[in-house]
Parts: C-alpha cells; sequence; structure tokens
C-alpha cells in the first residue's frame, strides 16, 4: 500500500513528519537508488527500497511509545553536536533495550526536567506536537521573588514573548516562600513554543530557576522516578489522543 514518504520516514521513528520533508528537500533521501526532493512522492514499503542519509530504512510495524521522566543535564536530541548526554542514553540504562528506533516527541530544554514521550508512531508525534489540536502540558515552574496577582492575570491572558502573543494559559500560585525569595507556580498551555514556560515568566519580570513538566493531558510522571521509563499503555494512548 503506498504512501507519502515523509509519513513513512515518520513512521519508522527516523525523525517528526516536518524534519523528514526538510530532509527530503535536502536531497537526503533517496528511492530505489534515485535522489527524492519532491513532498508528493509516494512509496510502497514493502517494494521499494529506501534510504535515508545513505543508509536503509527497515519497515518496522512495531509502534512503541514510551514515558520518560527525564533528569536536568539531559539534551531532549537523538544525537547531540556537542556530544552532551541525551534522553536516548537513559533507555539503555533503565529497563530492556530498546529494539526499535525512535525519537523524542516534543522537547525540553537541558534544564528542565519532567515528563517526555518518545515513540516511532509518525501519526501520533504529529497530533501530540501540532498546535490544532491543543494537547496540555503543565509545568511546576520556581521563580524568583514575591509574584503579585497582577503578573499571575498578565501570563493567564498572554504575553509578549518576542514577536510572539502567548494564548491565554491557565495559572495558579501554588506557594510564595518569602524567607527563600522564592515563588511556585503551575501553568498549563497548550502550545509548543521554543522555552515558552520561561519567555513567559520573563516577559513579566520572573527569572525562573527551576522547571519540571509534571502532565502530558491528564498522563503524568508520577510514578517514575527521575531518568526511569516505562512504555505507555493502549489506555493511555488512546486517552491522550
Amino acid at each position: 500500500m503506498e504512501e507519502r514518504l515523509q509519513k513513512f520516514l515518520a513512521n519508522q521513528g527516523i525523525c517528526s513528519r516536518r524534519k523528514a520533508e526538510e530532509r527530503i528537500l535536502e536531497g537526503k533521501v533517496k528511492v530505489n537508488g534515485q535522489v527524492v526532493t519532491e513532498l508528493g512522492t509516494k512509496i510502497d514499503p514493502e517494494k521499494d527500497e529506501i534510504l535515508y542519509e545513505d543508509r536503509p530504512v527497515a519497515n518496522q510495524m512495531e509502534k512503541v511509545y514510551i514515558l520518560l521522566n527525564k533528569p536536568i543535564g539531559y539534551v531532549t536530541t537523538v544525537k547531540d553536536q556537542f556530544n552532551r548526554p541525551t534522553v536516548m542514553e537513559l533507555l539503555k540504562i533503565h529497563g530492556k533495550p530498546i529494539k526499535t528506533a525512535v525519537v523524542p516527541v516534543g522537547r525540553l530544554d537541558m534544564y528542565t526536567s519532567g515528563l517526555l514521550i518518545l515513540s516511532n508512531d509518525g501519526d501520533f508525534i504529529y497530533k501530540i506536537t501540532h498546535p490544532k489540536h491543543e494537547i496540555t502540558k503543565t509545568y511546576q515552574v520556581t521563580v524568583r521573588g514575591s509574584v503579585t496577582k497582577e503578573e499571575i492575570e498578565k501570563l493567564k491572558q498572554g504575553v509578549d514573548i518576542g514577536e510572539y502573543i502567548t494564548k491565554p494559559a491557565e495559572v495558579r500560585i501554588m506557594k510564595i516562600e518569602e524567607e527563600k525569595g522564592i515563588s511556585r507556580l503551575e501553568i498549563t498551555i497548550h502550545e509548543g513554543k521554543n522555552r515558552q514556560v520561561r519567555r513567559m515568566c520573563e516577559a513579566v519580570g520572573r527569572k525562573v530557576v527551576a522547571l519540571h513538566r509534571s502532565k502530558i493531558g491528564d498522563m503524568n510522571v508520577k510514578d517514575l522516578k527521575l531518568g526511569q521509563w516505562r512504555y505507555l499503555s493502549k489506555r493511555e494512548i488512546e486517552k491522550l489522543l
């Protein structure tokens, strides 16, 4: 059965569908020995030979969905050009080795901990990451100083984070610790701009000193210690979508 080349690459866990489109346009993909640069190209995985950066892409049928509680100090990528530790290394440390290639679904920066999903299902990755599906992400945020009601209202309504006004967010004060000079907040968004929560707080004059993603949708990592991972159940996947 034929399918678009970029969808096939994403479904095999090579990269996201958007990144696959970029690689095709860059001439990094061959079909039956010929470089393909047309995004409308369709292939038959059972008959055609697909090469990504001159490496064969096998047709993997098994779909894998992993829930990881990411620690601080790991970058959310498959490989890092600066040789920093990546989240992929954690999959080798805890649990059984992953036999199929997976990629991170979305990103957490190096200094943010918490819930991260990895998968080789391109359709799943698209649905989780595309803003139109409005899947919520909840963060536990520690900022310097005592936040004010005015600052919280600004965050709720949307703030300018640099050529972009964030959409309304759910924000609540969890605790203000005046003796420590910090405030703890819970912020829920359904967007995914680069470093968005940090930039939102900076927009109201508050520097983030700790950031942890606690939820995606209703899914959390309470049952996982930092650095540990597990497979998602079929019910969890269906509920998330």
